[in-house]
């Protein structure tokens, strides 16, 4: 088992490498750089030389990379070429907020993903069942920021329940932060509780076809203890991966909600640093998501052997 742990940790750093890499690519073909966008019109091409000296922008690519990641692996993003803060204490605290908000969203879904879905594969063809699959395809078609607005305007604007931007301060207490972070976690809950949802009932009805199922039926159990019982256990692995996944979209995917909502997280402090053609906020900004990600399908992995007996003979060859 400590040698399946290590593989998947090796592996997940392999792929963070790889990550950290396209990342520095994307930002690196980004059109112009920072020193045209802080002197505008009035940039010249000796202004732009001096400026690109002085923030180590003439330097090759590779020998950007190499220090930068590098220096990352030590908890160093360095400075931002904008405003020369640290950005490791300015991401720090909107890290914070994102995980806060993901948090938040996953306490909801998870349970009621799970519980729905079982409740769906309990009732397979029945009215419940029809209704979950039909909700859940409805909410994974329709994009995340058309929910958000559609809750900023009917629960915000017309009825004033909720705030319609999620502005938070440190000295929040815990409950103002829920009440007005509610808007766009609810928006995160219903997209990745449809995901669960169905995965849940598709895992579940799968296990359904086995031998062993057939013969608990013949034995005359009932539909709903032999799928908590006998399906369920056999169905946690791929139920437990795509919770994970879920999991590393609720960190990683709350770019365009905090952008609606107005919530000052990572992906908020993204967007602002592509904006303003700030290379190390964006990159940092990616790799800290790329790490969550990688971290949480790590993660998965693992937990997906532990849970399942059969896996974990056949991984350790017992």
């Amino acid at each position: 088992m400590l040698r399946i742990i290590a593989v998947r940790v090796v592996l997940g750093l392999l792929t963070l490498l790889g990550v950290s890499i396209l990342i520095f690519a994307a930002t690196e073909i980004l059109p112009g750089d920072v020193c045209t966008a802080i002197q505008g019109q009035g940039a010249t091409p000796d202004t732009l030389r001096v400026c690109r000296i002085e923030l180590g922008l003439d330097r090759p690519s590779y020998v950007r990379y190499t220090e930068w990641f590098f220096n990352a692996l030590h908890g160093d993003f360095g400075l931002s070429l904008t405003n020369k803060r640290d950005i490791l204490k300015s991401i720090s605290p909107k890290f914070v907020n994102t995980l806060f908000l993901a948090g938040y969203a996953a306490l909801i879904a998870v349970p009621l993903a799970v519980g729905l879905g079982i409740l769906a594969a309990i009732n397979e063809g029945k009215w419940i069942d029809k209704v979950a699959n039909i909700v859940s395809l409805a909410a994974i078609s329709v994009p995340e920021f058309f929910i958000g607005y559609l809750f900023i305007l009917f629960l915000a604007v017309r009825n004033h329940w909720f705030p319609s931007l999620s502005t938070v301060f440190s000295d929040m207490s815990f409950g103002e932060r829920v009440y007005v972070t509610a808007l766009p976690a609810v928006t995160l809950t219903l997209l990745v509780t449809a995901h669960m949802l169905r995965m849940t009932r598709s895992s579940v009805l799968a296990i359904m076809s086995q031998p062993y199922i057939e013969m608990a039926f013949l034995k005359g159990l009932a539909r709903a203890r032999v799928i908590m019982v006998h399906a369920l256990p056999n169905a946690a692995a791929p139920i437990i991966t795509v919770i994970a996944l879920n999991l590393a979209y609720l960190v990683v995917g709350v770019v365009v909600i905090e952008r609606v909502f107005t919530y000052p997280g990572v992906g908020a402090f993204m967007i602002d640093g592509v904006s303003k053609r700030d290379l190390p906020v964006v990159q940092a900004g990616g790799l800290v998501f790329a790490g969550a990600f990688v971290l949480l399908n790590t993660v998965a992995d693992v937990l997906g052997v532990l849970v399942n007996p059969r896996l974990r003979r056949a991984k350790t060859g017992t």
